[in-house]
């Protein structure tokens, strides 16, 4: 089979990659139209189910993934002047760029051929048996078809930036700041090489109370290095903008399609799916698309078998990641109703923030019926039923909104 992959982020490499080891006889070539190195893109965040998949579908790159990969297992949350630190799972990050180095010479030591500043317009798409748009949420060859696929994009209510820094965290670091103009707030991680991920929120009026919406980058860097002086310790935070420019902060945009292929064409990782930042998922979400995507391949041999199988298998698997993620955005948008609960606690609703009930529950009432539920088998099985018929419920209804 001849297979081009639009786009050489993590989803369209890893595609690459499984697809040769399945049969080495593919003819695949991935399309990137940024120079080799020029990623854009500080760290991602994975977790140890990725790792145990990677392995059973490459154990080469894998392992090579693991070793240049950073861990914490803490979480610390400040709230003004005061700060509580849980331990939870292990969690990884990753350079994107150090990602994206590993998944190219993998490939091509596999024979896939990776093609840099080769960029493919939607009015010529690259002749092939399967072409994979693996081009991001603004795919231009989704957007050709916009009608057949369906697209949709809803906005989040805040306003957010990408950020790095040269501050390495130890521990998955929350800090929630009240900025005089409304909260403000960043998620930092480490992720390797002396720098960390900083992301930045705010809601609207925050945003415009601060000014941030007039000032040039340069500017925005300088006042968020001063809300954060208290996690950031002396480190500056790095932005992206051109010299004088101001950096955007764009409301996330969440986006789906009614189907995810057109003939031969097919729709992984972003240009597919997004969601919010805030669950660290996303880099997940597109390596099990390109997973799931060779197996379909691999057990049909009709295109057309197979690309169904593909989209009604993701589409079931991302059914309770979409719902955490936009619990979580919503969490976040209603900050107001939980930050000014004592820290400690606070934080475990922040923990809570996928639950479909919490929505709906007094936040002290939750957090008391949370803690119970931890002691009572009998608390736990109502919030166990509970929890999807609501889950459902909403789902319902953003449907007919």
């Amino acid at each position: 089979m001849k297979v081009a992959c639009v786009g050489g982020g993590p989803a369209g490499l890893y595609l690459s990659i499984l697809l040769k080891r399945q049969d080495p006889s593919h003819d695949v070539t991935v399309h990137e139209r940024n120079p080799e190195g020029s990623t854009y893109g500080w760290g991602v965040t994975y977790w140890h189910g990725l790792l145990d998949r990677m392995r059973a579908c490459d154990a080469r790159s894998a392992r090579a993934v693991e070793e240049r990969s950073v861990r914490w297992s803490d979480g610390v949350a400040h709230v003004g002047d005061l700060t509580t630190r849980h331990h939870g799972d292990e969690g990884f990050g990753i350079g994107r760029h150090r990602l994206l180095e590993i998944l190219t010479e993998r490939a091509r030591e596999l024979g896939v051929t990776v093609r840099f500043e080769d960029e493919i317009t939607a009015g010529q798409p690259p002749e092939a048996d399967l072409v994979v748009a693996a081009d991001g949420v603004h795919s231009a060859l989704r957007a050709r078809h916009a009608g057949h696929f369906g697209t949709r994009v809803l906005l989040g209510r805040n306003h957010y930036v990408w950020l790095g820094t040269t501050k390495v965290f130890d521990a998955f670091t929350f800090s929630f700041v009240d900025s005089g103009h409304g909260w403000i707030w960043c998620y930092g991680y480490g992720y390797g090489d002396g720098h960390s991920t900083c992301v930045v929120e705010c809601a609207p009026h925050t945003y415009t109370g601060l000014g941030l919406h007039r000032l040039a980058e340069r500017d925005q860097l300088a006042l968020l290095e001063e809300l954060f002086a208290h996690v950031l310790d002396g480190h500056p935070l790095i932005g992206r903008a051109a010299p004088g420019g101001a950096a955007p902060w764009p409301n996330f945009r969440t986006l789906t399609n009614r189907t995810w292929y057109r003939d031969n064409l097919v729709l992984l990782g972003d240009a597919a799916h997004t969601t919010h930042y805030s669950i660290g998922a996303g880099t997940t979400l597109a390596l099990e698309d390109a997973v799931c995507l060779a197996g379909a391949l691999r057990e049909h041999p009709s295109l057309p078998a197979a690309l169904a199988a593909y989209e009604s298998r993701r589409r079931t698997a991302l059914l309770s990641t979409q719902s955490a993620a936009r619990l979580s955005a919503q969490w976040y948008e209603n900050l107001p109703r939980y930050i000014r609960l004592p820290p400690h606690r606070m934080f475990a609703l922040l923990g809570q923030r996928h639950s479909p009930l919490l929505p709906y529950v007094p936040p002290q009432v939750y957090y008391g019926l949370d803690k119970a539920a931890g002691r009572l088998e009998a608390l736990r099985r109502l919030k166990r039923w509970l929890g999807p018929k609501v889950a459902r419920s909403v789902q319902a209804r953003a449907g007919r909104e």
